[in-house]
């Protein structure tokens, strides 16, 4: 195993960054990009019961535009939301730069975030020698994803926020209806581990290209892809086949995209409102 390098944040009083928080809203101007992306993240977290008091979120962190405009937006909710609760940035470097995730460590600090940064071998036993017969891309997100179950349990966290968009959310889809014959999206909220964690995607509702002009206004460190593979994945080739699709109407991408987040929204909710025994007026 290579040596792993962990860097911790202190944090602030809780009540101290709350009333910052709130004072930072007030007196900042946001573009359209910035205010769709806080707003709906507040609609699914809100529609889904996503969040509750106390609660204690890790935010998985790539470096990526995705999950930098996710955690921007999960601090800037802990200020709006009428309730507390907690986030904690977990970065797992895949080791093809040990060092591209030092602007994450310095905003980390800058915003009062507290993380967890460890640089992992993952992406370089997925494209090993050892690995040539499976895929790179699955040997990588399977350590990945493991190591931030490992990690959400010895932090003691309720939930683990992923960057997923809208784009991801209909690639999703069709790949499953395509190759699997099933009709299943990407849920924006979903229990693991007997209801001890929480996986959330609170970014579902929103474009790449909405995140991309949030991130740029937001003017956030995040880093290109050093994976050989990027842009190379499955869920890459499905976004290229849909141009087509897309191309059968002038709106057609509109509808497909407003469709499928309006029914995935519809089958979370329903699915939270039954856990919980609540009605929709009551879901956090």
């Amino acid at each position: 195993m290579p040596s792993l390098t962990q860097q911790m944040f202190a944090k602030r009083d809780a009540k101290e960054a709350a009333n910052h928080d709130k004072e930072g809203i007030m007196r900042e101007k946001r573009s359209f990009a910035q205010e769709t992306c806080i707003r709906s993240m507040g609609k699914a977290m809100q529609q889904t019961g996503m969040l509750y008091p106390g609660c204690r979120v890790g935010v998985a962190v790539s470096g990526g535009v995705d999950s930098f405009v996710m955690l921007k937006c999960l601090r800037l909710r802990q200020g709006i939301v009428p309730f507390p609760f907690e986030i904690f940035a977990i970065h797992l470097n895949p080791g093809f730069d040990p060092a591209n995730h030092e602007p994450l460590v310095t905003w980390l600090a800058q915003n009062g975030i507290p993380g967890h940064v460890e640089i992992t071998d993952y992406g370089l036993q997925g494209h090993s020698e050892a690995n040539q017969r499976n895929s790179a891309c699955f040997r990588c997100a399977w350590l990945r994803r493991r190591r931030l179950f490992e990690l959400c349990r010895e932090y003691h966290l309720t939930h683990l926020a992923i960057g997923h968009n809208a784009e991801d959310l209909v690639s999703t889809f069709f790949l499953n209806l395509c190759r699997n014959g099933r009709v299943e999206g990407m849920s924006m909220s979903e229990p693991f581990f007997g209801g001890s964690l929480q996986v959330i995607r609170p970014l579902m509702l929103v474009e790449k290209r909405t995140i991309r002009a949030a991130a740029r206004k937001w003017e956030l460190p995040v880093w290109s892809n050093p994976c050989p593979s990027a842009g190379h994945t499955s869920r890459s080739s499905m976004e290229e086949t849909l141009h087509t699709l897309y191309g059968v109407t002038d709106n057609a991408r509109r509808c497909i995209f407003n469709g499928l987040t309006r029914w995935q929204l519809d089958k979370d909710r329903i699915s939270a409102q039954e856990d919980a025994k609540i009605g929709p007026e009551q879901a956090n």
